[in-house]
């Protein structure tokens, strides 16, 4: 296990980092804590894949394993009035993701102390999870041919999740995501003689109705779908009818033939009510994530050794959320796991401007990763 002062040195670098949130490839100051550090431990430090990702190298030769923590911030006004708040205005760790890096670094100081005797284990901190496909660009800049690995597993809090539970499941853990923009353009005029502009209000609100309903009446009610529309900007007086309005918002799936579907069906939607509201639609449709999906080998040596640590590691439903942990399992077998972090009374979720990670959870998920480690390179 891990000295009392190890721990609370990780959590003091957690609430450094929590302090100084930075989006996503402009991770410069996180970037220089992690290298540093793992510096100081042994560790042998690549920078500046993916512009601010560190990737960090020990032991040689025989089998290899890959443990990624995500560094980025989200760009969120943060509310929570902690001691070690948010001093960058409209940026915040609103995801955990600094909890994540120093769950690794506690892990990553225990593992060099110990040493790597059979194989090689990488560190991957990774930039730009949320939005910009950091692992993406790491794997296209050719992560896994400069730092090769057999298997790669990557951590996530779950404040859905109390402490003690771990999760990995046998196959799908997240969804597939796009995001869309749609223009809709027609005549405008006075909101006193409507019948002389074009319906551009209508027309957004009815596809924004349209859209949501789609899934249920375009896919079997077996297969996993959402669209949710997330913005409407248009207008910008009481009385005037708008001659342009755009609605946005994403799309989530698991299989690839519902992806298509989906993406298919949206755009004949937007046409269609556009068209009978006199209104002319654009659309721009953006895939941005792969579903996460796990290798079954992997999840259940994940499971093995949660059990072994005392860990409830029973079986929950994937999420309809996203994460481009999906590249990196896309290239090599491995696992996402959730790590339970719920806080007792208020528990924000991710993503909240009143979140903040638990670290009470921080030692479990840097033992489990130690733990992994030995077991990896052992067989």
């Amino acid at each position: 296990m891990f000295d009392s002062a190890h721990i609370a040195e990780a959590v003091a670098w957690r609430h450094d980092l929590h302090r100084h949130p930075e989006l996503g490839f402009q991770e410069e100051r996180t970037s220089k804590l992690i290298a540093g550090l793992l510096q100081g431990w042994g560790w042998q430090v690549h920078t500046g894949l993916a512009e601010t990702g560190v990737v960090a190298r020990l032991g040689e030769g025989g089998p290899s394993i890959g443990l990624r923590a995500d560094i980025d911030a989200l760009p969120i006004e943060e509310a929570t009035g902690l001691e070690y708040a948010s001093t960058h205005p409209g940026k915040m760790h609103a995801c955990g993701h600094d909890g994540h890096t120093a769950m690794l670094l506690l892990a990553a100081r225990r593992i060099a102390a110990e040493g790597v005797k059979d194989g090689n284990v990488t560190l991957i901190f990774q930039p730009a999870e949320e939005n910009d496909g950091g692992a993406r660009v790491m794997v296209e800049e050719g992560l896994f041919s400069k730092f090769p690995c057999d298997t790669v597993f990557g951590i996530h809090n779950w404040p859905g999740l109390a402490p003690g539970r771990l999760v990995a499941r046998d196959s799908e853990m997240m969804a597939a995501f796009a995001i869309f923009e749609i223009v809709i353009e027609g005549r405008g005029g006075h909101a006193a003689m409507p019948e002389q502009s074009d319906g551009v209000v209508a027309a957004a609100a009815r596809m924004a109705a349209a859209l949501q309903e789609l899934p249920a009446r375009r896919l079997s009610p077996l297969v996993p779908g959402v669209v949710s529309v997330t913005q409407i900007h248009t207008g910008s007086a009481f009385n005037v009818c708008p001659d342009r309005a755009v609605v946005s918002g994403t799309a989530r799936w698991f299989q690839p033939e519902a992806g298509d579907e989906i993406e298919k069906r949206l755009s004949e939607v937007v046409q269609g009510v556009a068209a009978a509201h006199g209104c002319r639609a654009r659309v721009d449709y953006q895939r941005r994530y792969p579903a996460t999906i796990n290798s079954a080998a992997e999840a259940a040596l994940v499971r093995r050794l949660g059990e072994a640590m005392g860990l409830d590691t029973g079986e929950t439903g994937p999420s309809m959320a996203s994460e481009d942990f999906a590249f990196m399992l896309n290239e090599k077998p491995g696992a996402y796991i959730w790590l339970g972090a719920a806080r007792e009374g208020d528990n924000p979720g991710l993503h909240s401007p009143h979140f903040n990670f638990n670290d009470d959870v921080l030692p479990t998920g840097s033992e489990f990763w130690v733990r992994l480690v030995r077991q990896a390179l052992a067989a």
